[in-house]
């Protein structure tokens, strides 16, 4: 079992592993009709990562960011 400290240090290196640019193409994406799990599949991530990008960037355009 990892340690807290240890956790922490694993969430912040996943964190970065889109830039908000590859994000925002992902949602947009997303506007195209393709299903969220099927988008979920393709980039290997979950549906809550999903729902939180759209939850933070859903209705910025790419020069907001």
């Amino acid at each position: 079992m990892k340690s807290s400290q240890e956790h922490k240090i694993l969430e912040e290196n996943m964190k970065k592993r889109f830039s908000e640019d590859q994000i925002h193409k992902i949602l947009k994406e997303s506007e195209s009709g393709i299903s969220t799990p099927e988008l979920c599949r393709k980039y290997g991530i979950s549906g809550n990562t999903f729902y939180r990008w759209r939850s933070k960037y859903g209705g910025l355009e790419l020069n907001d960011l």
